[in-house]
């Protein structure tokens, strides 16, 4: 059922969504603006079912009424009133589906240059990023920004979708010229896994089924891609990191004696009878138990939430975290990120705000601000001694409680923290850990 506002609709998960069983894949899509990020996921809900006939009536009737010949798939996605008006994406639109294979989390991010906040929220959490070029025009200054952003963000998987190959008579030479040119380009990034697809979002061609008019087109559509993507091995199954939520006390008499701390695995693999530190007291004792919902578990691992029972009555609350002995972070109250700024008022030295790191929360001093960088030619300015509204750069804070972090290009769930204005309680930065 879906709850609807006076702005805009939020779809909610469907009961395959919210299968636990099944594999997970969180992805964002980006591009220049009027690339057909919103008509490709239209595609993608579309072909592979998951939208109601309810809801293809009501998109099929507003195209109709717009004098438009063919069937507007974005607004399936481009929910925001004044995202109609405009024929934009403005803010985050997640929608949820799931195929017999895996369920999915899209992320449909702003194409235009002053929503990069947007972006970086939206791709900050995904295993994988599309890119959308607009085969007519190839790669554009967006295009090249987008990339840079997703690797900055440590998205391991990055398709290059260069779509509207219907425009340009779905010709084998544009799509190689625009191959031949990311691929020169994307050298420059830490991009581990890159596919580039010929699409056509409009009509269909290689997004769900196989394209019959691009035969020298010998790759995977990108549903399949999507589909059998690997995750699983993205995630740090080594170092075990367990950040604590609250504490599990139940209050009826048949549990009186259960005491669990419940929170998301951000790292590694816990078992029952592995000998653990709690941090930062540094009390050590050993895992009793895993509980998922109703039911213990033999193990728990990234992104599994679980309550987790330790042998030993320890002083343990929201905050701390839960590690091996002979592997824990190394509390810091120094850090050094790279910082992107989500507010009008800049980001200057000496400036004080509310630092959230897991579950982690106390206040940050900005120490200095080392240099901004131009994500579209990776230059670093360090001239600037600040940060404006969506600008991205290396920081340097001081924060009044140790932090139990790792480096973003290790964890990024530790890795990673937001700003807070203390005020007005609002967050206004994003921040990556450095190693």
């Amino acid at each position: 059922m879906a709850a609807q506002t006076s702005d805009q609709i939020i779809e909610q998960p469907s009961p395959e969504a919210l299968n636990p069983n099944m594999d997970l894949l969180r992805f964002a899509t980006a591009g220049s603006v009027d690339d057909g990020k919103s008509t490709l996921i239209g595609r993608l809900l579309l072909d592979s079912k998951a939208i109601f006939e309810d809801q293809l009536e009501a998109v099929e009737a507003t195209s109709q009424s717009k004098g438009y010949d063919y069937t507007d798939l974005a607004l399936l996605t481009d929910g925001l009133r004044s995202e109609r008006e405009q024929g934009i994406t403005i803010d985050v639109a997640y929608r949820y589906f799931a195929t017999p294979n895996r369920k999915f989390i899209i992320a449909d991010t702003p194409g235009h240059a002053q929503y990069t906040r947007n972006m970086v929220t939206g791709a900050s959490t995904a295993d994988l990023g599309i890119v959308l070029v607009d085969a007519r025009h190839g790669l554009t200054e967006q295009s090249r920004r987008h990339a840079v952003l997703l690797s900055l963000l440590r998205v391991p998987h990055l398709v290059l979708a260069v779509n509207k190959m219907d425009l340009v008579d779905f010709d084998q030479e544009t799509y190689t010229k625009i191959h031949q040119e990311f691929t020169a380009f994307a050298t420059k990034l830490n991009i581990p896994d890159l596919e580039i697809i010929p699409i056509s979002a409009l009509q269909g061609d290689n997004v769900v089924n196989r394209s019959e008019n691009m035969p020298w087109y010998q790759g995977p559509s990108l549903m399949h891609h999507l589909e059998h993507v690997h995750v699983a091995s993205d995630r740090d199954l080594v170092d075990v990191r367990f950040p604590v939520q609250f504490v599990v006390r139940p209050k009826s008499d048949e549990h009186h004696d259960y005491r669990g701390y419940g929170g998301m695995v951000a790292g590694g693999v816990l078992r029952p009878g592995d000998e653990v530190i709690v941090l930062p007291s540094g009390m050590t004792s050993k895992i009793a138990g895993i509980d998922l919902f109703d039911q213990e578990v033999s193990e728990a691992f990234p992104p599994m939430s679980v309550t987790v029972r330790l042998e030993d009555d320890l002083d343990v609350s929201r905050g701390d975290m839960i590690a091996r002995v002979r592997n824990a972070p190394t509390p810091s109250q120094d850090i050094d990120a790279m910082v992107c700024w989500m507010t009008n008022e800049p980001l200057r030295p000496r400036q004080k705000l509310a630092i959230k790191h897991t579950t982690r929360t106390g206040r940050a001093l900005v120490k200095d601000v080392q240099y901004r960088m131009d994500v579209n030619t990776l230059h670093r300015d360090q001239e600037t001694k600040e940060l404006g509204l969506n600008e991205i750069g290396r920081v340097q804070f001081r924060t009044t409680v140790p932090l139990l972090c790792d480096p973003y290009s290790k964890n990024r769930t530790t890795g990673s923290f937001i700003l807070i204005d203390e005020a007005t309680g609002v967050t206004v930065g994003a921040g990556m850990i450095n190693g």
